[in-house]
């Protein structure tokens, strides 16, 4: 399971509903259903969406900036959205919504804010690639990169409160700048953000 997913899993505990908007082929909500965890999903992907039914799983095809609105207020404990902020259209209304359908949002994406992407950018003049997002910039799906400073800035301006978060890098190690926002936005790969409403 990739890594993000992996973290995820561990901030989500036993029996209670949650919903994995963009979940891929379910890989999440298979983990989560056994810790007794009702679990839904959302896929814009056709075959992903297929694929995580032909497993029992129950998820739908849908689209995260138009399908959200369609779900009741409070109706889950946790929303989770995993490395798909930086591909939505309209980041900012599809966490206000994830707050409106559950209680908690945890969030996940890739930082870049990372020292290695400045770098490449800087020097090689070209749109970075990385280990964790290694697709060319006329492939990949991001519309809206962001930093872990810029994500912060955003839930400071929304006034929700930051329950949890963390910064790793690709292999699993959690960065060890907890106290120093500014160090893991230079040095961590990815985030991992849980939410709530202020």
């Amino acid at each position: 399971m990739r890594l993000d997913l992996r973290l995820i899993a561990e901030m989500i505990p036993p029996n209670v509903r949650v919903l994995d908007i963009g979940c891929g082929d379910g890989a999440l909500m298979a983990q989560l259903a056994t810790k007794g965890v009702d679990a839904r999903g959302i896929e814009i992907d056709m075959q992903a969406a297929t694929e995580a039914v032909s497993q029992g799983l129950a998820v739908i095809h849908g689209d995260a900036d138009n399908d959200l609105a369609f779900y009741p207020d409070q109706a889950f404990d946790y929303v989770v959205l995993s490395r798909t902020l930086q591909a939505v259209e309209k980041p900012r209304e599809v966490l206000r919504q994830m707050l409106r359908i559950g209680r908690h949002a945890i969030v996940s994406f890739p930082n870049f804010g990372h020292w290695e992407m400045r770098l490449k950018l800087l020097f090689g003049g070209r749109m970075p690639d990385t280990e964790t997002w290694s697709r060319p910039w006329y492939e990949t799906p991001n519309i809206h990169p962001c930093t872990i400073l810029d994500f912060l800035a955003l839930a400071e301006m929304e006034g929700y409160v930051i329950e949890h978060w963390l910064a790793v890098d690709e292999k699993g190690l959690k960065a060890p700048w907890r106290r120093s926002v500014r160090l893991a936005n230079l040095f961590g790969e990815q985030a991992l953000f849980q939410l709530r409403r202020g």
